[in-house]
């Protein structure tokens, strides 16, 4: 079997998503540690730093670059492999059969995809764009990146929006993390139930308190005050 084979196989495309979901986790950590900077008291010039310095990386621009296409990648084979189990299956399973050996989650992954794909799109166009593409951000005379993120974040929709989309990412990842490794050969059951505690406390702790932790303490004043 050539690469081209494989890739289009049902194990090359669970491959390529497994790698590409972990790949995005990576990402995951450095956004939430540039995140982290908000939370020093020093009126945002740390966080105002660090997102100057992304856009005038040459590294970071790359990265860039393969996050996009892995976020499409990653949609791409999870939305043909989702078609194809949905036409290997023709007959559901009754439900309590399919609640027996499953959650809700790990059964609508391409549910909790479209839904975190959707907070995505918003989240580019509340920062990115305006950062990044128009100008609007962060240029003379303008309020800079901290000061737009500490904005936004005093509109009750927005945080709700960002704390449940939040929330349905870390099952989404709680699921995910656990498969890609599957995917890829790199289980074992002597190492499954270390495998699991470690997904659930990348999946609820450092993805889902980390990141739902600025908008809640934003919006209620705790953290931001200097900004």
């Amino acid at each position: 079997m050539n690469l081209e084979q494989f890739i289009n196989s049902s194990l090359g495309r669970k491959t390529v998503m497994a790698a590409t979901g972990l790949f995005l986790c990576v990402f995951l950590v450095e956004h939430l540690y540039g995140n982290l900077l908000l939370f020093f008291n020093d009126g945002g010039v740390a966080f105002v730093q660090y997102s100057h310095d992304a856009v005038h990386s040459i590294i970071i621009r790359s990265i860039e670059v393969f996050l996009f296409v892995a976020i499409l990648l990653h949609i791409v084979q999870a939305t043909y492999l989702t078609r194809q189990n949905n036409n290997a299956r023709p007959v559901k399973y009754a439900v309590y059969k399919v609640g027996e050996t499953s959650n809700w989650f790990s059964r609508n992954m391409g549910i909790t995809g479209s839904l975190i794909f959707f907070f995505i799109v918003v989240h580019l166009w509340q920062f990115f764009l305006p950062y990044r593409i128009t100008g609007e951000i962060g240029g003379e005379g303008q309020m800079n990146v901290a000061q737009a993120v500490k904005l936004a974040f005093q509109n009750g929709w927005y945080v709700s929006l960002y704390v449940v989309s939040v929330a349905i990412l870390s099952f989404h990842l709680n699921h995910g993390f656990q498969s890609a490794f599957r995917s890829l050969g790199l289980n074992s059951r002597k190492h499954a139930q270390l495998l699991s505690l470690a997904g659930s406390f990348f999946a609820f702790i450092i993805v889902g308190v980390g990141f739902a932790s600025f908008p809640i303490l934003f919006y209620f004043g705790i953290a931001g005050s200097t900004i």
